[in-house]
């Protein structure tokens, strides 16, 4: 039998070393979460909020879609998302890896008539023009969130680094979210290229915070341009919202059209279905490709996320040639299957005759010859 002494030394070195282990915890937190406050980004103010203030998109402190789309959720009783999310039955990881390609360098083509598009997952693509090369909403991180422990994971590897990107004429930014505007993504651009960033209004109180110089932000509000070498990008409407913390639509949300001196696309950012795209394709198109949004959509927010056949219609609006979608196959988002975006999709292009690419990420798609579609996604679902 031990002493009582002996007891007492045991107890005392078991409760230190649960306290030991309590602030191991706490500290591995804090040093978690050391970059959140950062990630949330910064906030409108000085000249930068002035020109917001003259916006016509802007009143009562926030931006605003012009019909009053709800950005909230829709009430649907007897739906529990929470419960729906944690044990809904859909398939939202493919059973496999989803295959990767590394862009080969692209054959010899007139400068003047080039256009091709890589797509790198998600949103993230690069738009080579006319001798340009324009990156779209670039996310490398593995998680779309503020913190590296928590939120949406990857589903797939980037197909390439951040530095064997080729150089940049121009990066373009949507929105705010995480899964379009990311960080450590724009501080790796930083530390490799050169390019100006063009933004929605107010985002570049963000880019600022995270020590982009100010001679590389451009800030547009829908309808103005800027050029880029031989380039016109001109920020265009969407129906969505904007918000990394708490405080929603500080920023605005935008739609882009690229146009060369002989080639045009066009990009949707993240948005519901409107009349927009009518107009939108009245003044600028027709357009040789659309990047369309097709995933993370569901009947709880209809009015800022398109279901797939809303993107086909969206593309005929906006006078598309060749369709190619984006925002599907690499975050987790919402609640339907993880192919069922691009399934639907490709039924609703061959009923409506439109020409459809749907790309592995990496693959390079010469829009003047782009690949059949093969199903690649059933395989690995």
């Amino acid at each position: 039998m031990r002493e009582p002494d002996d007891q007492a030394l045991e107890r005392a070195a078991g409760g230190r070393l649960w306290r030991m282990a309590g602030l191991a915890a706490v500290a591995g937190l804090a040093w978690a979460a050391r970059d959140v406050p950062a990630q949330l980004g910064g906030r409108l103010a000085g000249a930068r909020a002035e020109r917001a203030a003259r916006s016509p998109r802007f009143r009562d402190g926030t931006f605003h879609n012009p019909s009053g789309t709800r950005s909230t959720m829709v009430a649907d009783p007897g739906r529990n998302l929470v419960k729906e999310l944690i044990f809904g039955k859909q398939k939202r990881r493919p059973d496999s890896a989803v295959p990767l390609l590394r862009p080969a360098d692209p054959a010899p083509a007139d400068p003047a008539r080039e256009l091709s598009i890589v797509w790198y997952g998600h949103a993230s693509t690069l738009v080579e023009i006319e001798g340009h090369r324009v990156l779209l909403d670039p996310v490398w991180s593995d998680r779309c969130s503020p913190s590296a422990l928590v939120g949406p994971r990857r589903i797939h590897e980037p197909p390439v680094s951040l530095d064997e990107l080729p150089r940049l004429d121009a990066i373009l930014i949507s929105h705010d979210h995480y899964d379009h505007l990311d960080m450590e993504t724009v501080r790796g651009l930083l530390a490799h290229q050169s390019a100006p960033f063009l933004v929605p209004l107010g985002v570049g109180a963000h880019l600022d915070r995270w020590g982009v110089p100010e001679d590389r932000i451009v800030e547009l509000d829908w309808s103005e341009s800027h050029r880029v070498g031989g380039l016109t990008v001109t920020a265009t409407a969407a129906q969505h919202f904007s918000g990394r913390g708490l405080r929603r639509d500080g920023t605005l949300w935008s739609s882009w059209v690229v146009a060369g001196a002989q080639r045009k696309v066009f990009y949707t950012g993240d948005s519901g279905y409107f009349d927009g795209y009518t107009e939108i394709g009245a003044e600028h198109g027709p357009f040789d490709v659309t990047l369309m949004q097709i995933g993370a959509y569901d009947r709880a927010w209809p009015s800022i996320h398109m279901f797939p056949e809303e993107a086909v219609a969206a593309h005929l609006d906006l006078r598309g040639g060749l369709f190619v979608p984006v925002h599907w196959a690499t975050f987790n988002l919402a609640l339907h299957d993880w192919s069922e975006p691009v399934d639907r999709l490709w039924a609703e292009a061959k009923a409506r005759d439109v020409r459809l690419a749907v790309p592995r990420p990496g693959e390079r798609v010469v829009v003047d010859e782009p690949p059949a579609v093969d199903g690649w996604w059933q395989a690995v679902a």
